[in-house]
């Protein structure tokens, strides 16, 4: 392909995204307008749209939808949803976000291929290799926002575990107090949100559940199946039960903290194991081999010195 072929082919590829991009602007643009009056003719406003309601940035609205349709071809158990709560995610600026960075990364990733395929000269961005990499690049960027975000869920709900056992004695002192569950938690909220930062969010929410009328017990069930963090569901489990069926609370939360204290014990001494033995693996790779060499090497130097001699 001679130079003035070659530039014309890449002008014409800019040209093209652009027109392409502006069109799907002026789209968006364009029928913003009309979908909004459509919900509120079908009455779908709130069910339809719930995450994305309408504001003065529709081009955002329109990548967050996109990407949502997205995550639903990916995500087929409705894991997603789960996930972000999961990561502290529960207002919609947070979704949006996260649903613009899974219509983005597409984008974006394509996009570098096909600029490896227009500058970069190797054999790898050549046909055919150039369209396993186009696929493998679109197939990737549809799972890392999923990675990225069961990362920090991850990440949150070790966090939660941490902070279950200080929860425990906090509402066993609480409830030593006379205070019921409802006036436990909103103590917890005004007074414990610096000890308990992530467990403090989940309560909140659990209160203002019970504020707007539900099931005290419910709301308990709907934060145990939503995190799934072992620990916690065991402690909400006895808070359900005693809530249900009456009865002294202070004896289950101590045997429940005191069997949640011998696990992460258990899980501390497994973590020192680990931690030893990759000691072990450093001291044999780095640390030996200098005392072997500063024990044993005079020695094998006077040798070589009287082999030498003779």
């Amino acid at each position: 392909m001679g130079a003035n072929t070659y530039a014309t082919v890449i002008s014409l590829a800019i040209f093209f995204g652009v027109i392409a991009i502006l069109a799907g602007v002026l789209l968006i643009f364009s029928s913003q307008g009309e979908r909004r009056i459509q919900r509120r003719l079908e009455g779908t406003d709130v069910a339809a749209d719930s995450d994305f309601p309408d504001s003065d940035r529709p081009l955002l609205q329109g990548l967050a939808r996109r990407g949502r349709a997205i995550d639903q071809l990916v995500d087929k158990e409705g894991e997603s949803s789960r996930l972000l709560i999961q990561a502290g995610w529960r207002d919609t600026q947070s979704r949006v976000g996260y649903y613009v960075l899974q219509a983005v990364v597409p984008v974006v990733l394509v996009g570098l291929a096909i600029f490896c395929w227009m500058f970069v000269k190797s054999e790898y961005f050549e046909p055919p290799w150039i369209y396993a990499v186009i696929v493998g690049a679109v197939a990737l960027s549809m799972l890392i926002p999923r990675m990225i975000l069961r990362r920090i869920a991850n990440a949150r709900c070790q966090r939660i575990r941490k902070e279950t056992p200080l929860f425990v004695h906090l509402l066993i002192m609480l409830y030593d107090a006379g205070l019921s569950t409802r006036q436990a938690f909103t103590n917890l909220v005004r007074e414990g949100a610096g000890v308990l930062p992530e467990l403090g969010r989940e309560v909140q929410v659990v209160l203002r559940q019970i504020e707007a009328g539900a099931d005290s017990s419910e709301a308990l069930h709907s934060l145990s199946e939503s995190l799934k963090v072992d620990d916690l569901s065991s402690v909400l489990g006895v808070m359900r039960q005693v809530d249900r069926y009456g009865g002294e609370i202070r004896e289950p939360l101590s045997d429940a903290l005191k069997v949640i204290e011998e696990r992460q014990v258990l899980d501390l001494r497994e973590r020192v194991n680990v931690l030893s033995g990759r000691m072990t693996v450093v001291m044999v790779l780095f640390f030996f081999p200098g005392l072997m060499l500063f024990i044993a090497g005079p020695a094998f130097v006077s040798i070589i010195k009287a082999i030498k001699g003779l």
